[in-house]
């Protein structure tokens, strides 16, 4: 049976539609304590957590989730029996449990890193160094956030 064009033309405007539909994938909008621990064990294995060294400078309070400044420092001397090889940051509850990762060696210069990062809501943030003794340290700090970020809610 030959197609008639006013045929043609809805089938084709109805195809059009369909591709310009978003498909939306599903994932939580908030992490876990369970997935950031997941995420740390990712990163250092069975390897004890030491608390010392490192120091997290960001605010204890944020106005606005979306653009939090930190820094992040190691106690270390940066030479090549003793430096910093890596720097891991961690969130509790943004969608994504680790926010950064910076690598260092020794001729890095300062064990410092700074950037802006966003928190989703009041949370827990940790902060691992890695060093060249293969030893982790850490420090975590609980960042109260009144106005959240990172949400992907969908209207």
């Amino acid at each position: 049976m030959p197609t008639t064009r006013r045929q043609f033309l809805s089938l084709a405007g109805g195809i059009t539609a369909a591709g310009t539909i978003p498909i939306v994938t599903l994932r939580p909008l908030q992490a876990t304590p369970a997935m950031l621990n997941t995420a740390i064990r990712n990163v250092v294995g069975e390897a004890q957590l030491r608390t010392g060294r490192v120091k997290l400078d960001i605010p204890p309070l944020v106005e606005n989730g979306n653009t939090v400044p930190m820094t992040v420092s190691v106690a270390s001397a940066m030479t090549a029996d003793d430096h910093v090889k890596s720097i891991h940051v961690f969130n509790e509850k943004n969608p994504q449990p680790n926010i950064a990762n910076f690598h260092l060696g020794p001729s890095s210069g300062r064990p410092q890193v700074s950037t802006r990062i966003r928190l989703a809501d009041t949370q827990k943030v940790v902060a691992i160094a890695r060093l060249s003794d293969d030893t982790f340290w850490q420090v975590a700090a609980e960042i109260v956030v009144t106005l959240a970020a990172c949400t992907e809610e969908m209207n």
